[in-house]
């Protein structure tokens, strides 16, 4: 399979869609060619040489999640890795739009995780789009805004309850509503009292919360509290410092207000009768065969 690159500079650096292109081949995707490590990296573009750019915090902790989860099924890893890939690569929303930087992350730094990851047994092939792709899907961007956008200020426990079902990646990640802290902690909540189990009925509801977002103003029902960019900018600021997160306990996220806990509640009841009315695909197969 697909190895760790052999040539691993001290920082991250960007990578353009044209240039990323040129690197994921049919042998790749398959599993069984390398990255050219020294060729890719002539092409890249350099990001500020900072404490928190540094590569090699990034690669230890992907080393570190397909050591972990070795033995079991690698979507296991998501839940894991998410939170603390947020922790460590500490950007800000704008920097995180930023399709170059992943595209460098999955080919420069750690392309044998993606094929471990995301390798179809069936197709025997990996996606391309985890590789280079939109921030719903690409490898490493899907679990960074997951991570962000499940976060509860700096709680990032419900990251973990997100990332445990790949539909909410697969599917909820895209929607606009996401951003809305009250609206996705209102989805976890679902998950966490097993309102919502499986992936099939997460995808149902996040469909059916989509669709009433067109008449139903979620952010008036349910206000936000308001965000402090200032903890955000303290929390970058410690990475710039050379704080260093360490892999096991649960880390913290930046010391912002939670999302407010009627709001939440308001919302999870409103889901809650939402996805009582919601079709699951495969639900009346069952009921019909019962």
């Amino acid at each position: 399979m697909t190895e760790r690159p052999d040539h691993l500079p001290e920082y991250l650096a960007r990578l353009a869609d044209e240039n990323a292109a040129r690197f994921i081949a049919d042998g790749l995707l398959s599993g069984k060619d390398n990255v050219p490590a020294i060729t890719l990296n002539q092409a890249t573009e350099p990001l500020p040489e900072s404490p928190r750019m540094r590569l090699r915090a990034v690669r230890d902790l992907i080393d570190d999640a397909m050591y972990t989860y070795r033995d079991d099924r690698p979507t296991q890893a998501d839940a894991w890795l998410a939170p603390r890939l947020h922790a460590i690569l500490r950007l800000t929303r704008e920097e995180a739009a930023d399709a170059a930087l992943w595209n460098y992350v999955a080919l420069g730094v750690a392309p044998d995780f993606v094929v471990w990851r995301h390798f179809s047994e069936n197709k025997k092939s990996v996606n391309a789009r985890y590789f280079k792709g939109p921030h719903h899907k690409q490898a490493f961007a899907r679990l960074w805004w997951s991570a962000e956008l499940f976060r509860n200020g700096s709680d990032y426990a419900p990251v973990v309850a997100a990332c445990g079902n790949q539909d909410m990646l697969n599917t909820v990640l895209r929607l606009d509503v996401i951003d809305h802290r009250p609206t996705a902690q209102a989805l976890v909540r679902m998950l966490r009292r097993d309102v919502v189990r499986t992936g099939r009925e997460a995808n149902a509801l996040g469909k059916a919360v989509n669709a009433a977002a067109a008449t139903l103003m979620y952010d008036v029902i349910a206000p936000d509290a308001e965000r402090d960019a200032g903890a955000l900018r303290r929390w970058i600021d410690e990475a710039e410092e050379g704080h260093s997160v360490h892999h096991r306990p649960l880390p913290l996220g930046p010391t912002e207000e939670p999302a407010p806990e009627e709001s939440v509640e308001r919302l999870t009841a409103l889901f809650v009768d939402l996805f009582a009315d919601a079709r699951v695909r495969g639900k009346e197969e069952d009921t019909e065969e019962e």
